[in-house]
Order: structure tokens, then sequence, then C-alpha cells
């Protein structure tokens, strides 16, 4: 019904602008007497009509679409940002326990207010030459099931969020975690498990903890850019800082 009225209010509004432009030209008949003059500049005025669709479908449109994007990002972003605050950060801190070669880059996590895109770039570049890998003893995993399982009902509203289909690397990461939810619950005692088990969970731990370190630098350089104050509170609680510390020192 709605749309009915909406797209009825549109032919009205159509027919009275060109009503309205009709009476126009006759206005200009009455004052000047000229039909000539009249036709050869609706002429003129139609002839312009094709190019006037080129800047509106092309220039415009790119430019509201353009628009769109930002806006969708901005509010992707937020996604993001709920999911670190609430889960991605402590998810980490699981992780990372995990990693037997971790000590070696910790420093390289460090990020810093003087940190610049260069800098974000090339961790970002050296991370994909690193093997991660995850030591499943060192993982508590009755803890960290128990985290997933309270934080599993804020992980669903965040994948059924349809905005996120723009942002496939996230959407991955999401996947992962919950994944690796229902690997976890499946398993009714996770101290007994045979050891081809636990390197499947392992790999499942491996496959969440590499993208979700790129997400979290990613992240990291979307709040140094866009919300410094945020920053300033994620620099001081960096999960890879052994001293981190949400206190002002």
């Amino acid at each position: 019904m709605k749309k009915t009225e909406s797209v009825s209010w549109q032919i009205r509004f159509g027919g009275f602008l060109i009503l309205l432009s009709a009476f126009l030209y006759l206005i200009e008949y009455i004052i000047f007497r000229d039909p000539h003059h009249i036709f050869v500049y609706m002429l003129g005025h139609i002839a312009f009509v094709p190019i006037n669709v080129l800047l509106v479908t092309l220039i415009l449109q790119k430019l509201l679409n353009y628009r769109d994007k930002r806006i969708m990002l901005k509010k992707l972003n937020m996604v993001i940002g709920a999911f670190f605050s609430e889960v991605g950060v402590e998810l980490l801190t699981y992780f990372s326990e995990g990693d037997p070669e971790l000590d070696k880059i910790r420093k390289e996590f460090l990020i810093t207010d003087h940190w610049n895109e260069e800098e974000f770039f090339e961790l970002n570049k050296r991370l994909k030459n690193y093997h991660f890998e995850i030591d499943i003893q060192k993982v508590d995993l009755e803890q960290l099931h128990s985290f997933l399982i309270e934080n599993r009902d804020f992980l669903l509203r965040l994948l059924e969020n349809p905005n996120l289909m723009e942002h496939e690397s996230f959407t991955e990461l999401l996947w992962a975690v919950f994944h690796l939810t229902e690997e976890l619950s499946k398993r009714d005692n996770l101290s007994q498990l045979p050891d081809t088990d636990y390197s499947h969970l392992a790999g499942d731990i491996k496959r969440a903890y590499t993208t979700l370190i790129h997400q979290w630098l990613d992240y990291m350089k979307h709040l140094k850019d866009d919300y410094p104050y945020l920053f300033s509170l994620a620099m001081r609680t960096n999960p890879f800082d052994p001293d981190a510390s949400p206190i002002v020192r």
C-alpha cells in the first residue's frame, strides 16, 4: 500500500512539473510572441538532457555511492570496535598464551601514538611471513570454552548483521571464532582428548588467531587515525604488553 502511494505521489509530482514547464513557456510566448525563439531554446534544452543524465548517473551517483560507502564503513568499524571491546582483545590474550614463538615478536606489537601508516603497513607485511603456531598444552581450553559460550549470543548477533557482508576478512574471523566455539562445545571433557584431536583443535585456534591478529592491527590503525582517545585506551590495554594497565601513569 505504501509503495503504491509513493509511486502515485511521484506521478502526480511529475505531471505537475510538466504542466508548470508548459505554463512558463506559455507566459514566455505571451510576452515575446516569438515561437521560433522558444522552439530553438526548448530544443537546445532537450538536446542537453542526455548530457545531464550522464552527469547525474555517473558523477553524482558515484559521489553518493562514495558517501554511502563511508557511512557504511563507519558503521562497520563501530561493530568491529564492539567485537574487540567485548571479545577480541581477551581472545588475543587466550590465543597468544599458546604461541610458543610470541616472545620473539611481542615487542613489534607494542604500538605507540608515534606510529605512522608506514609502520602499520610494515608490521602487516612482516606478519604475512610469520609462522603462527599454537601449543595446545599452553591453552586453557576449559576457560576458553567458558568465555566463548558466554559470548556466543553476541557473536551470533554480529553474524546476523547484513553490513558485514561488505567486510569479508572480518566475517571470516567471526566464522573462525564461532567454529572454534562449536568445536569446543561438542566435547564433554576437554582435558582428556587424544593427541589427534588436540592437534585438530590447535588448527582451529591457529586459524582464528592468525585472522584475529591482522584484524586487531587494522582496528588499532583505525583508532589512531579517527579516535585518538580510544586509541589511548587500546594502547594501555594492549594484550601483547605484559605491563599493560588502563591506569594512566
